[in-house]
């Protein structure tokens, strides 16, 4: 009778766990809208969580940025990123947050095949705060990505400094001075002349020429920066870089090697706890503000 006790107990457990996590699940939306720096539709993700739809609060954003040869969908399909933000949701180790997942191509985000990242600033952050409630404060958003995307994510933090709290980099392809052989920004239009790599554009666009600009506007923004002992660029070595750089000027910056190399088995494992450094430095959801009183809604009220 012991036993059975003991298994009945630990079965409800189990079900009141999952119930639990159920109870959070949050929900992915697909959202195409036109961009006018593009002159075409842009297509993002967004992860929605649960509770949204009550419309009662505005929310942490973060921005998810994907690799190269992927999409907007790859944290979703390979990354298991919805059933992580439930959980992490749930159990209170990260707020109630949307996340916004870009598609964008082998762009590297930025403006050279089209205007990307103007479009990325100028349209599609305006369309998310405009479609969803959000926190439309440097406080309210953050902003991550692995490989190509940790290289987009690091050139918006230093460009646009005021407009990220903190950013989290996942294997970033951010090599100095130049991607190794086996690298895809070697095959991605965006850096090459002619149908060639061309070194110099990837130094005209990589992220030391943004060093000194970002250094003189004295914002800190604190980085997560993760990567596999294992890569097989290397990142390691060019992350290295980055964080001496960070601790140089005193700013905040957490440092992870794990074993690992350069794909969704290690970034599963490190984003929980890039979530939960970049969230710590976020405002927690807020109540949204009452609609704004019309005259049809006095005239609706006034008695008689």
């Amino acid at each position: 009778m012991g036993r059975m006790r003991l298994a009945r107990c630990i079965l409800w457990l189990v079900l009141l766990l999952v119930s639990s996590v159920a109870a959070w699940a949050g929900e992915v939306v697909r959202v195409d809208f036109p961009a006018a720096a593009l002159k075409r539709d842009m297509h993002y993700n967004a992860y929605l969580p649960n509770g949204y739809a009550d419309g009662k609060q505005n929310y942490p954003v973060l921005y998810l940025l994907h690799g190269h040869g992927e999409d907007g969908d790859e944290w979703i399909v390979k990354g298991n990123l919805v059933a992580t933000l439930d959980e992490m949701i749930a159990s209170g180790a990260i707020p109630p947050c949307v996340v916004v997942m870009p598609s964008v191509g082998n762009t590297w985000y930025i403006d050279r095949q089209e205007k990307i990242e103007t479009a990325f600033i100028q349209d599609l952050m305006p369309d998310v705060e405009r479609r969803f409630h959000t926190i439309s404060r440097r406080d309210g958003r953050v902003i991550a990505g692995e490989s190509m995307g940790g290289y987009g994510a690091l050139r918006f933090v230093l460009k646009y400094p005021e407009r990220f709290q903190a950013a989290a980099l996942l294997s970033p392809a951010i090599y100095t001075p130049e991607p190794p052989k086996n690298s895809g920004a070697r095959r991605s239009a965006a850096f090459q002349t002619d149908g060639q790599f061309d070194p110099e554009i990837w130094t005209e666009y990589n992220y030391p020429p943004l060093l000194p600009g970002f250094i003189a506007r004295h914002i800190e923004v604190p980085l997560y920066l993760g990567c596999g002992s294992n890569d097989q660029f290397s990142i390691d070595i060019h992350m290295a870089k980055l964080r001496a750089t960070w601790l140089l000027h005193g700013w905040s910056a957490r440092w992870r090697l794990s074993f690992g190399g350069h794909d969704f088995v290690l970034w599963r494992k490190l984003a929980p706890p890039a979530l939960n450094f970049i969230f710590k430095t976020v405002t927690r959801p807020e109540p949204r503000p009452p609609p704004p009183v019309t005259d049809n809604a006095i005239r609706a009220k006034a008695p008689g």
